[in-house]
C-alpha cells in the first residue's frame, strides 16, 4: 500500500551549523530507481498550511515562511526503491540535507 512521506531539502540555514557552503535555493526531486521520470519536485515550499501541519505531526522543525527557499512536499509513494536529490536553482552548488519522514 502507498505510504505518505514528507520530504524536505534543507540548505539555506546550514551555514551556522558548520555546513560549509550551503545550497541557498534547493530544488528537491524524487524518482523511482528504475525510472528517469520524477514523481514529485518542489522549489520554494511557500509556507503552506498543509505542510506546516505535516511538519508538526512528524516532529520536524519549522521552516521560516519568509525564507521560503527551502523545498518540501508530501507525497504518497507505492512500495519500491526511490532516490531523492537536491539540486541548486539556477545551477548553483552547495551542501544540503534531505530529510524523509513517514
Amino acid at each position: 500500500a502507498p505510504i505518505n512521506r514528507l520530504i524536505r531539502a534543507i540548505g539555506p540555514t546550514l551555514g551556522p551549523l558548520g555546513g560549509g557552503v550551503t545550497l541557498a535555493d534547493p530544488l528537491l526531486a524524487i524518482r523511482p530507481l528504475v525510472s528517469d521520470s520524477f514523481v514529485a519536485t518542489n522549489d520554494n515550499w511557500s509556507g503552506t498550511a498543509a505542510l506546516k501541519t505535516a511538519f508538526a505531526r512528524v516532529g520536524a522543525f519549522n521552516l521560516a515562511v519568509v525564507t521560503s527557499r527551502y523545498a518540501a512536499f508530501a507525497v504518497y509513494l507505492p512500495p519500491g526503491s526511490y532516490t531523492a536529490a537536491a539540486f541548486g536553482s539556477n545551477n548553483t552548488t552547495g551542501v544540503a540535507v534531505i530529510e524523509v519522514y513517514e
